[in-house]
């Protein structure tokens, strides 16, 4: 079996570190990376620090709008397709990516394998909303990283091929724990537990002044050091807007995987609108603010580890200083084995 896999974002490159081993051991995998993050920062070092097989193509889409980014994914993951004749389509996740891979595999009657299916934030302006669902629709086998994505699945009709299988992303990360070091702590002159890390990086944020303003704002008053591994789109838009980080905000390039964790497993809180950051926080043991009103990962916010707070500032300052690590912390997300139950699932499909 031939098995086409579509990556294009930085959190998908670390979800094929988990499942590509498992997964070339039992069929053939032809790797395509879209090139939606381009940045060597943002993908390049991933694959070399993850060890992630090189990609077989590399479409070198990059940047535009969400129209235009998406078509030309579209034509050109049609080429690859004809050209090596996949049984199976695989995509990670929410992005553009995502898809345009499950549309192609779609309209040329390959089934398509969507890992992480059934999440929702029931807000349908996040264009990652929209591409959860259509990637759903579509897909033949749906890996779900918990029971409540597969329950969400079954509130829309849709029951066969669903999976609970765990979160990938998790068997990644106990993966390389034991191997977490503080030198980037050393490096940055941080002390654990004194410290917050924030990341923002989603279009709902950063392509509207206001929120931006707000999220910025409200890290003045702070007496923490806020440590800030900055998107390159986010920068841009800080730019664009002239809005300058002010207080205790420390903006820093892009890091690498064992870095980002590390960085969080020591921090006092994490801020946060990414998904990815949310759940390693949990698994981390560490408090987390989410800069939305809602979240595609409500588990965390049941458990008490996760607090969401918008971009209010007096929200996210209130949600900062109330940050404290609950009593119990019930494991959520499968069991770190999520990538061989997927490897299985698709060789016998």
């Amino acid at each position: 079996m031939k098995v086409l896999t579509v990556v294009g974002a930085r959190p998908q490159i670390i979800k094929a570190a988990a499942v590509s081993g498992p997964l070339r051991l039992a069929v053939r995998e032809v790797l395509v990376h879209t090139g939606q993050h381009y940045d060597p920062k943002m993908s390049g070092q991933f694959f070399d620090e993850l060890a992630v097989p090189a990609p077989d193509y590399h479409l070198g889409v990059g940047s535009g709008p969400h129209g235009a980014q998406t078509g030309r994914m579209l034509e050109a993951i049609e080429r690859v397709m004809h050209a090596e004749s996949p049984d199976r389509m695989l995509v990670y996740g929410d992005t553009n990516s995502t898809l345009a891979g499950a549309l192609v595999a779609a309209k040329l009657g390959v089934p398509v394998v969507h890992v992480e299916a059934g999440l929702r934030s029931f807000n349908r302006s996040m264009p990652e909303e929209i591409n959860r669902i259509m990637t759903d629709r579509v897909a033949s086998l749906l890996c779900c990283p918990g029971d409540g994505a597969a329950r969400h699945l079954a509130a829309e009709g849709i029951t066969a091929g669903v999976h609970v299988t765990g979160d990938v992303m998790r068997d990644l990360l106990e993966r390389v724990r034991p191997s977490l070091d503080t030198r980037i702590l050393a490096a940055l002159s941080l002390t654990a537990r004194r410290y917050v890390l924030l990341t923002l990086h989603r279009a709902h944020n950063t392509d509207d002044r206001d929120r931006l303003a707000g999220v910025v704002e409200a890290f003045a008053g702070v007496d923490d050091p806020v440590v800030f591994p900055a998107h390159p789109r986010t920068v841009q838009a800080l730019t664009a807007m002239r809005i300058v980080p002010t207080g205790s905000i420390r903006m820093i390039d892009p890091i690498g995987y064992r870095d980002m964790l590390a960085l969080q497993q020591h921090a006092r809180v994490v801020v946060t609108d990414s998904g990815g950051v949310q759940k390693e926080a949990y698994w981390l043991g560490v408090p987390c603010v989410t800069l939305r009103e809602e979240t595609e990962w409500p588990e965390t916010i049941a458990a008490g580890w996760n607090r969401l707070a918008g971009s209010d500032p007096s929200t996210i300052r209130a949600a900062l200083d109330a940050a404290a690590p609950p009593a119990a912390h019930p494991e959520l997300y499968g069991d770190g084995h999520a990538a061989d139950r997927i490897a299985a699932l698709v060789a016998k499909s």
